[in-house]
């Protein structure tokens, strides 16, 4: 998020990607052969990329992944990420450099799930992140935050539904993760780190209602101290997923939270798979 709260970014590379119709679809069921680098910008620029592509356009080692054009690289003391992709549906070119220089290193992942099937770490709450694109003509500077995710099945298999959200805080980070498991239950992750990355106490806030999204009336809700927060904007309202920037408060904080909200029980609807291709084009010769 830009330093003025006006501009947001988030760039995933995606290894067997979760959200792949083509990949629910296969049978072979090869994460290499469903391959993305996807890139929202959220803001008066907005755009979005999430080229599929097969396992030739995808190579990596331990300091770098590539696919496609578009590439990370780590040197020691920055993430690098070069982008060059073409927007879906609107296939408006998305051309640029993002840097980030993490602050400090958490200690490890955590589990998401009961068996121990899905890891989640994040690696670096607090980060400074660089943007410089020339298609569209944007340049910010601010606060980045930087974490990975791997897991041994599809993540509707595991989970009906969570939300999340992170904020900065004056000396390092929250997130707030609550986790709805399929088969009944759930885990909620309240956590603090300082930034150099060691982990402070939390405790839990309670939760604090939000309004469904306007159009597709994606269900929302969080946690914030005293149990009220409110939507400052709305970056996505799709079917199954909703990103928000919220005012809140944490750790007796006054915060603008970026806020996300999954419904895997929505996304694992035929329809809404059916609809996926429009945003997440696969071209046959890649």
């Amino acid at each position: 998020m830009s330093d003025d709260g006006r501009q947001g970014l988030t760039i995933i590379a995606f290894i067997g990607s979760v959200f792949s119709p083509y990949y629910a679809w296969s049978a072979e069921k090869d994460p290499f052969a469903h391959c993305a680098m996807n890139v929202v910008l959220y803001g008066d620029r907005g755009r979005f990329a999430m080229t599929e592509r097969r396992a030739a356009s995808l190579s990596r080692s331990a300091d770098h992944i590539a696919v496609g054009p578009s590439a990370m690289h780590w040197d020691g003391t920055a993430l690098t990420v070069r982008i060059d992709e073409r927007g879906a549906p609107l296939p408006r070119r998305i051309r640029g450099t993002v840097r980030l220089e993490p602050r400090g290193f958490t200690g490890g992942p955590f589990h998401l799930d009961r068996a121990g099937r899905h890891r989640w770490w994040p690696m670096s709450p607090s980060s400074r992140v660089e943007v410089d694109f020339d298609q569209p003509d944007l340049r910010w500077s601010g606060s980045g935050y930087f974490d990975t995710n791997d897991g041994d099945e599809p993540l509707e298999a595991a989970f009906a539904r969570w939300t999340w959200c992170r904020a900065d805080l004056p000396d390092g980070a929250a997130i707030l993760y609550d986790v709805h498991h399929r088969d009944g239950g759930g885990q909620n992750l309240s956590l603090r780190f300082s930034a150099d990355g060691s982990r402070r106490e939390i405790r839990p806030p309670p939760g604090a209602t939000l309004p469904a999204t306007r159009f597709w009336r994606m269900p929302r809700e969080t946690r914030s101290d005293g149990g009220r927060s409110r939507v400052l904007a709305t970056y996505e309202d799709t079917p199954f997923y909703a990103r928000s920037l919220l005012a809140s408060t944490l750790c007796g904080e006054p915060v603008r939270a970026m806020h996300e909200s999954l419904s895997l029980d929505r996304f694992r609807n035929p329809m809404v798979r059916l609809m996926l291709p429009f945003r997440i084009p696969r071209p046959l010769a890649r």
